[in-house]
């Protein structure tokens, strides 16, 4: 952080903490992607150039034995150096029968933002509405360098808030987005999705499809947005020239992996744990770090080629990064102070 000493006198004096809720982050622009995009481009080039901290995150798990893959809290920790560095963690909670048990989103979670130079906190805030926006950033980011140029229909698995934020982004980043293909197991949910996307969108046709594999087999950009635990998209569903963007992590069987002709990971060390797909096929024998095509940062810096040509079929498949929260939350952070937005509480 670059304060002046004036500004740094006080702060000592008298710590204080800058509190943002969700709204508070909406009014500055934190429900548009822009902010995001931006964010997340500095954040990954500054991974591909080793200008970060981010240790392996430890997953809370409360009932390993008998609850959902999606039932536990994660604390992610980051710095995130360049001309701004800033340090930070989000404390990400979720319990997948939240929505259905209790009328409670799936996730909630906090960022907290500290100065590197002091090390103490200068901002807490609301996470789930950054969580959520930047994931579908690193889609967006990833289909400028993966997707077929002009790309023009998507595949959506899933119709909760993490598809509708991916969908929006995509839209609002991709003009050339004429037609999205949805599929739920809940067609209610995909119903009224559709109906929220056309209402926003004029011109922009939404389908709900019967089935899965009505819906990827059509997608140039293939994005899964659920809670699965059991892989369910073969290699054979997806199209010459398709990207997909394995949000969820679990959806694509290991055979994609396997027969993709790139297999794109925001971080290889964070994708190689916790008995995840890459980490099933490592454990084989039949994958490694040496047949990755690149950690996505790599293709931001030029370091490693995109897409080549149109028939290619690739695979991301992002953990998702702590530096990408911790990026996004400064920039929010920066913007709020610029407007003085949020409200300012001392810590002693």
């Amino acid at each position: 952080m670059n304060f002046n000493p004036e500004r740094r006198t006080t702060i000592m004096n008298n710590p204080s903490i800058l509190y943002l809720s969700k709204q508070d982050i909406i009014s500055i622009g934190g429900g548009s992607s822009d902010l995001y995009v931006k964010a997340l481009s500095n954040a990954l080039e500054l991974h591909a150039k080793k200008d970060i901290v981010q240790p392996l995150k430890p997953y809370l798990r409360v009932d390993e034995k008998n609850g959902h893959i999606a039932d536990r809290i994660i604390a992610m920790p980051a710095y995130v150096g360049g001309e701004a560095p800033v340090s930070g963690i989000k404390w990400i909670g979720s319990k997948a029968d939240n929505p259905q048990k209790r009328g409670m989103e799936r996730a909630s979670a906090l960022i907290v933002l500290n100065d590197p130079e002091t090390n103490y906190p200068i901002a807490v805030m609301e996470g789930s509405l950054i969580s959520g926006m930047r994931t579908a950033a690193v889609t967006v980011l990833a289909a400028k360098y993966l997707a077929r140029e002009g790309f023009t229909t998507v595949a959506c698995m899933g119709s909760g808030i993490i598809a509708r934020m991916q969908l929006q982004s995509l839209l609002e980043q991709f003009p050339s987005i004429t037609t999205i293909h949805l599929f739920d197991l809940n067609p209610e949910a995909a119903g009224r999705l559709a109906n929220e996307l056309t209402e926003k969108h004029a011109g922009l046709q939404v389908i709900v499809s019967p089935d899965a594999e009505t819906a990827v087999r059509q997608g140039d950009l293939v994005v899964t947005c659920t809670v699965t635990d059991k892989p369910y998209i073969p290699f054979s569903w997806l199209k010459k020239g398709a990207f997909v963007s394995n949000i969820s992590i679990m959806d694509v069987e290991k055979e994609v992996f396997l027969k993709a002709d790139k297999v794109v990971v925001d971080d290889w060390d964070q994708c190689n744990r916790e008995k995840k797909v890459i980490n099933q096929l490592v454990l084989e024998g039949t994958f490694s770090r040496e047949k990755l095509h690149a950690e996505l940062g790599e293709i931001l810096t030029g370091a490693r080629p995109g897409r080549e040509n149109e028939d290619e079929i690739i695979l991301l498949n992002p953990m998702g990064l702590a530096i990408e929260d911790i990026a996004s939350a400064h920039e929010v952070y920066q913007r709020a102070v610029r407007e003085n937005a949020g409200t300012r509480l001392n810590l002693y």
